[in-house]
């Protein structure tokens, strides 16, 4: 009987899946998935209905990119990073950032690389590495600060290491690396010559006393870095699956080359409107910044109304929190314990872990807050019950 290749059968169904189907079936308030329920800016939606009105973006675009939607990308790395970036040879427009990790993996990446990830990651990273014949090395964070250790990350690098994934600000930790860490990291690339694949799409979800900084604008990192970022994190429209990659020519060459057999070219329309959302002024990040920092407040305020405790995230709009205090099991088990006895849906952080270092996560859960204020409210009026409990 026919079935289906070696290469998918250890990945399964993603925990994100699983944990939805699970919300719906108890009808719990969904904190899992990063998935807002409100919609970015009106006048970017206006820009995207205008471009479907029109009669030049319902084909195809180019498939590197609409040139403005990569020179608005070319001109914010300069803006925000003093990046020298070439819209033409220098910038890729995919289909969400996570069609863009996985093409950055498939043309940088060959068959035997040893590619380091740090721990917690996003889910899809170690499947991109798997699938392109790489062997992941992973280097955990610890908690409750969630920082790595020198040793630990210092014993990953060898002859073999090709790429290092990094996630700057951190899903699921809610970490900014500061300006020691990243020079740690770039340091040790140099010295082994490493590509990093650098996930940026929370660039500016960064709270008061942090700072983003692009690992690419350190000396010596330009020319082997590949950063990506995201219209679905930065504008809020994640049914758009607009992303992009920047960085030098040679290594976007070798981006391009998968992303063009992979899916060609990306929705043209919902370009028009990003490449509009670039022109925003800084008062749209600064009002950005400032939503999620009271939202952040208010999630840290539900962790604590329940029992729990969390690190307060310097960046994005994830909480990792420790349940140890209120549930005597694992994550996963305290997250079916939330959604069917609570009715509040969380993510297991375990998931982002090998198996080796899962145990850094068992006593804690994700919890999104891209959340209107109601599904807030309402989560933590059903939260409070834990504590009672």
């Amino acid at each position: 009987m026919p079935t289906y290749a070696k290469r998918v059968a250890p990945f399964g169904t993603t925990i994100f899946t699983e944990i939805n189907q699970l919300a719906a079936r108890h009808n719990a308030v969904n904190l899992g998935q990063g998935r807002p329920d409100f919609d970015g800016p009106q006048a970017i939606i206006d820009a995207a209905v205008t471009a479907l009105r029109s009669d030049s973006a319902n084909q195809y675009a180019p498939s590197p990119g609409l040139p403005a939607l990569r020179e608005g990308v070319a001109r914010h790395a300069e803006v925000f990073y003093g990046l020298a970036v070439d819209p033409a040879s220098g910038v890729i427009v995919t289909a969400g950032a996570t069609q863009g990790v996985f093409c950055a993996i498939m043309g940088l990446v060959d068959p035997g690389d040893e590619v380091i990830v740090i721990e917690p990651y996003y889910d899809s990273y170690v499947p991109g590495i798997q699938m392109a014949g790489g062997q992941p090395v992973y280097v955990p964070m610890h908690p409750p600060n969630w920082t790595f250790d020198e040793s630990e990350l210092r014993a990953a690098f060898n002859d073999n290491t090709r790429a290092l994934i990094l996630n700057t600000p951190n899903n699921p930790s809610g970490r900014v690396y500061n300006r020691k860490e990243l020079q740690l990291l770039a340091d040790l690339c140099i010295q082994h010559d490493v590509i990093v694949i650098a996930d940026e799409v929370y660039e500016h979800l960064v709270f008061a006393g942090h700072q983003h900084i692009a690992i690419a604008s350190l000396p010596g990192m330009f020319e082997r870095t590949v950063a990506i970022g995201s219209a679905g994190k930065t504008f809020g429209m994640t049914g758009w699956k607009i992303g992009w990659v920047y960085g030098a020519p040679e290594l976007i060459r070798g981006v391009w080359r998968a992303h063009q057999f992979v899916t060609f070219a990306t929705n043209h329309p919902a370009q028009v409107a990003t490449a509009y959302a670039f022109t925003l002024g800084s008062d749209y990040y600064e009002d950005y910044q400032a939503l999620y920092s009271r939202k952040r407040d208010l999630v840290m305020q539900v962790i604590d109304a329940a029992g729990m405790s969390a690190m307060q995230p310097e960046g994005t709009y994830f909480i990792m929190g420790d349940f140890s205090a209120v549930f005597a099991g694992d994550d996963l088990q305290f997250c079916k314990h939330l959604i069917e006895e609570i009715g509040v849906a969380t993510i297991p952080p375990s998931a982002f872990f090998s198996a080796q270092h899962r145990h850094h996560a068992e006593n804690h859960v994700r919890f999104a807050f891209c959340k209107s204020d109601e599904t807030l409210e309402r989560a933590a009026e059903k939260m409070r019950r834990l504590r009672a409990g």
